[in-house]
C-alpha cells in the first residue's frame, strides 16, 4: 500500500470538489444502462457512486425509489417509511428526488421535522421503535426506511440504502430485487416511475415530520450507563467529522450532564477541513490515523475522545495510552467489557464478528464462555441476531458495531457509532481505566495479535474475479512456513459466501475480498507470532492472489 505524500495534511485546492458542478451533473447526466459502471449496484451497503461518473444521478434515485415502492407493496409493507440523509453534497438532491417519488406513490413518509441531517442508526432506531409490539400486540403494518449516504466515502460520492422492517441493511434477496427492478426502469427510460414536484411532495398529506433527535437521545440511557459517565466527570472529546450527528452531541451533553466537548461543528460539503487519507483522497474515515489526525493531535485535552463518520455508523476511539485504537483492538475491549457488565444478557448470547476480524475476539469470546458467530463482511448478517437478542454485540473490523440494550433487547440493527463512542467513556468511568489499557490486559492474557489490512486499487474486472475465486484457483498448501489448515469461501457462522477467500494456518491467516463500496481490493492478514511473520503472510497473500486472478 503506497501512502500518498498528502496523507495527514489538509487538502490542496486541487482536491476540493466543485459542489455546483457536482450537483449540476447529478441532474444533467443520464446514466447509460448498457454501461455496467453506470447501472444500479447494491454492494455491502446500498448503491454508491458519483454524479461526475454517471453512477449516482437523478435517474438512479428515481429508479431505485420506485423499485423500493414496488418492493414494499409486494411484501405487504404498509407502515411508514423513515427517511434520513447525511451531509454529503449529493444527499440533499437525492432526498428531494426520492421524496417526489414516495409522495407520488402515496407512501407515508417520515422525515426530520427540522429538515436536518439524520444519522443512519437513528433511522434504524426509529424503525424498531415503531415496530415494537405494543400492549402485547403489534403495529398494524411494519415500518421500514431509507438512508441517503455513502458513509465515509469521498465528498463527491453519493449513496442510497434501504432498510426493511428488521431495521438494518437489507439481505441479498431484497437488494437484488430492488437492483434488478431499478435497472429495468433505467433501461426503459424511467417508464413506470411516478413522481410529483418536490414543492408538492413536501406538503402532501403522506409526508410527516418527526423529532428524530429527541427520540433517539432520550433512549440512550437504556443502552449506555450515562449516569456513570456523568458522575465520573470525565472530559470527553468528540469530532463528528462534519457528519449527520454534529447537532446530536451537544444535546447528549446537555440532557445527560456530560463534560463533553464537540471539537468541531463545521458542516461543509467539500469537507476541506479534513486531513487527507492514505491514498490522497478526502475520506471521513474515523478508523484512519490520517483522516483522524486533528482529533489525535488534541487528544491530550481529554480523558477519552472519539470520532464518527459522515452518517455516524463508524467510530474511531482515541485513547490516552494507545492513540487512535485499531478497530479490532477496541472491538475486543468492547466485547470483553459488555459481556462482563450486562447481567441481563443470557449465557447463550453470541459474540458476532466478521470473518476478517481479529482472532483476539475469538479468544475473548471463549474466555467469556459465549459462542462466536462468524459471518461475511456486511452488517446485514447481524440483523436477525440483534433483533431477537441472540447476538449481544455485532462488530466489523472496519469500525462498525452495535449492541443490545442493557436489558438484552434490541437497540439498533444497523451500525451505530454513537454508542461505541459513549461506551468507551462508560468503560473508563466504571473501571477507572481507559480502553487502551484494557487492550493491554487482553494482550497480557492472550498474547499479541499482529493485524494489518492493505487496500489497493482494483478495476471492476479484478474485483469481480476475486469475488468468485475458488480454493482450486489458489492451490496453496503452505502459508509463511506453516501448513494451511483451512481455505474458506463461505463463513462458518452462517454458510454464506464471503465474496472472496480466507486461508488459515495455526498462527495466522489472510483473507482477500473486493470492497463492496469502493474500487479497491482488500487484503487482510494476522499473525499471533510477530510482525515479520505477519509481513510474510501478507506478501504470500498478495503474490498468490494476483497469480490466481491472472487471466
Amino acid at each position: 500500500m503506497t501512502v500518498s505524500p498528502l496523507a495527514g495534511k489538509l487538502p490542496p485546492p486541487s482536491l476540493i470538489v466543485d459542489i455546483p458542478r457536482l450537483v449540476t451533473d447529478f441532474f444533467a447526466i443520464r446514466p447509460d444502462p448498457e454501461n455496467p459502471a453506470q447501472r444500479v449496484s447494491f454492494g455491502t451497503s446500498g448503491h454508491r457512486g458519483s454524479a461526475f461518473e454517471g453512477s449516482f444521478n437523478e435517474d438512479h434515485i428515481l429508479a431505485i425509489t420506485q423499485a423500493v415502492c414496488l418492493y414494499r407493496k409486494g411484501q405487504g409493507i404498509e407502515g411508514p417509511l423513515f427517511v434520513g440523509a447525511d451531509t454529503h453534497a449529493l444527499s440533499r438532491p437525492a432526498f428531494v428526488t426520492a421524496l417526489s417519488v414516495l409522495a407520488a406513490n402515496g407512501v407515508t413518509t417520515i422525515v426530520s421535522d427540522r429538515d436536518e441531517p439524520t444519522p443512519t442508526p437513528v433511522i434504524s432506531h426509529a424503525i424498531l421503535t415503531y415496530n415494537r409490539p405494543r400492549d402485547g400486540g403489534s403495529p398494524p403494518s411494519p415500518a421500514d426506511g431509507i438512508v441517503i449516504t455513502p458513509s465515509h466515502n469521498p465528498p463527491g460520492d453519493g449513496g442510497f440504502k434501504y432498510n426493511p422492517p428488521g431495521g438494518g441493511p437489507a439481505e441479498p434477496a431484497a437488494t437484488r430485487w430492488i437492483e434488478d427492478t431499478a435497472n429495468r426502469f433505467l433501461k426503459e427510460k424511467l417508464a413506470g416511475v411516478r413522481r410529483i414536484p418536490f414543492e408538492r411532495a413536501i406538503i402532501s398529506e403522506t409526508v410527516h415530520g418527526r423529532d428524530y433527535l429527541s427520540a433517539y437521545v432520550a433512549d440512550l440511557g437504556e443502552v449506555i450507563d450515562m449516569e456513570a459517565i456523568r458522575s465520573s466527570g470525565l472530559s470527553i472529546g468528540v469530532d463528528p467529522l462534519g457528519g449527520a450527528g454534529v447537532h446530536y452531541w451537544g444535546r447528549i451533553a446537555e440532557d445527560y450532564g456530560l463534560n463533553l466537548t464537540v471539537v468541531r461543528e463545521t458542516i461543509d460539503p467539500t469537507f476541506s477541513f479534513m486531513t487527507v487519507d492514505w491514498d490522497g483522497k478526502i475520506r471521513m474515515d474515523p478508523s484512519s490515523p490520517y483522516a483522524m489526525k486533528s482529533l489525535v493531535g488534541m487528544s491530550s485535552r481529554f480523558d477519552i475522545a472519539f470520532g464518527c463518520d459522515t452518517d455516524h455508523d463508524r467510530h474511531g476511539i482515541v485513547s490516552p495510552s494507545a492513540g487512535l485504537m485499531n478497530p479490532n483492538h477496541y472491538l475486543s475491549v468492547l466485547i470483553s467489557y459488555l459481556f462482563s457488565h450486562r447481567p441481563a444478557w443470557g449465557s447463550g448470547v453470541r459474540v458476532g464478528k466478521t470473518i476478517v476480524s481479529s482472532r483476539m475476539i475469538d479468544r475473548v469470546a471463549e474466555s467469556l464462555g459465549h459462542p462466536l458467530l462468524e459471518v461475511p463482511v456486511g452488517f446485514k448478517w447481524f440483523v436477525e441476531g440483534l433483533l431477537d437478542g441472540t447476538v449481544g454485540v455485532g462488530g466489523e473490523e472496519s469500525a462498525g458495531a452495535s449492541f443490545l440494550r442493557k436489558d438484552g433487547k434490541v437497540w439498533t440493527t444497523d451500525k451505530d457509532a454513537l454508542i461505541p463512542g459513549l461506551c468507551a467513556a462508560e468503560v473508563t468511568a466504571v473501571t477507572g481505566r481507559e480502553p487502551g489499557r484494557h487492550y493491554e490486559d487482553l494482550v497480557f492474557r492472550f498474547g499479541p495479535h499482529f493485524y494489518q489490512r492493505i487496500d489497493a486499487p482494483a478495476d471492476p474486472a479484478l474485483r469481480a474475479a476475486l469475488s468468485k475465486i475458488t480454493p482450486e484457483r489458489l492451490s496453496l498448501s503452505e502459508l509463511a512456513g506453516e501448513p494451511v489448515r483451512k481455505v474458506l469461501t463461505v463463513a462458518p457462522g452462517n454458510g454464506q459466501p464471503i465474496g472472496g477467500i480466507k486461508v488459515e494456518c495455526d498462527s495466522g491467516w489472510f483473507a482477500a475480498r473486493p470492497s463492496g463500496t469502493e474500487e479497491i481490493l482488500k487484503i487482510y492478514g494476522e499473525s499471533t507470532r510477530n510482525e515479520a511473520h505477519l509481513q510474510s503472510i501478507l506478501e504470500t497473500a498478495d503474490r498468490e492472489i494476483r497469480k490466481a486472478l491472472r487471466p
